[in-house]
């Protein structure tokens, strides 16, 4: 099952799984019907296999994600959680749950479809979540490293219901922080169920996305015709959606990434070989933060 499906890293994911043998059944969990349906229909043309099903899911609704998984008769092998990106156009709105827009794309509902899949028995091997650079700083990006002191339970809290930028909510600085918790969590997850491979995957800084869609028009334009087009390519620091991709195909199917790890690219770039976060920022692999998350997200959302 892949969420936010229906384009960019998604999709591209599903065309190079549906190109295993052995892949038999490839969900869309997707917002919009008629977008899934034009991506099921140009998935199956590009790959020739007819092993699409479409469920509509929004992952920032945890309703939506809840009614979904009430049509899910079948335990799935492995979950690729690819949706979220910048928040829409008021990311730092508070949502009937008590979190920011921001945060409840990029991770609320995916909480409760992770933990619903476990709780059901409905997982058998396999969960990766899409990571982001940003969870370990990227200063060229204007991404500072998160710090949060004790990082304590109240600490996570308030990233995910946006106190902590009260002073003034920058999108790509409270993504990251976003990111970091939800590969806090995920680490956390590792240990309290050991049969199953929790992976947090970032898909480096990738060409055709929409994940920078909703910044500021100046931040968008900057990203948009200066920083991908140019800077990035001439700094090495941007790859092709299909190397984007790959490390989610990767990630699921190659058993030496490690359950409770949080993968993406070496320090100072956003592409190349990935390597095991924590060896560039100690936090990651600290237990007891991991926990502080795993319960900070609980006070917004009931499995």
């Amino acid at each position: 099952m892949i969420t936010g499906a229906n384009s960019g890293l998604g999709k591209e994911a599903a065309r190079q799984l549906a190109l295993i043998n052995n892949t038999e059944k490839i969900y869309l969990a997707c917002r919009n019907m008629e977008k899934a349906k034009a991506a099921k229909a140009e998935l199956i043309e590009e790959t020739g296999r007819d092993i699409f099903e479409i469920i509509i899911m929004d992952v920032s609704d945890p309703g939506s994600v809840k009614n979904a998984l009430k049509n899910l008769e079948e335990p799935v092998d492995a979950l690729i959680m690819n949706a979220g990106g910048m928040g829409g156009k008021k990311p730092a709105e508070i949502t009937g749950d008590g979190v920011t827009l921001l945060f409840a794309s990029n991770m609320l509902g995916h909480v409760v479809l992770l933990e619903s899949l476990l709780k059901d028995g409905k997982l058998n091997n396999v969960a990766m979540y899409a990571g982001s650079e940003g969870a370990r700083g990227v200063p060229a990006m204007s991404m500072p490293r998160p710090e949060l002191n004790g990082s304590s339970e109240d600490d996570f809290a308030s990233i995910f219901d946006g106190t902590r930028f009260e002073e003034g909510f920058d999108q790509m600085i409270a993504y990251g922080y976003v990111k970091y918790g939800a590969a806090m969590w995920m680490a956390s997850l590792a240990r309290k169920y050991p049969k199953i491979r929790f992976v947090t995957m970032s898909p480096g800084f990738t060409k055709g996305t929409e994940a920078m869609g909703n910044l500021p028009p100046m931040k968008k334009f900057m990203f948009k015709y200066i920083m991908l087009p140019i800077v990035a390519p001439l700094r090495g620091m941007v790859h092709k959606l299909e190397v984007g991709a790959k490390r989610y195909v990767d990630a699921i199917n190659d058993t030496s990434y490690e359950s409770g790890v949080f993968y993406a690219s070496k320090e100072n770039t956003l592409t190349g070989p990935v390597v095991d976060q924590s060896t560039i920022f100690s936090d990651l692999k600290n237990e007891r933060f991991q926990d502080n998350a795993y319960k900070a997200v609980h006070r917004f959302v009931s499995i």
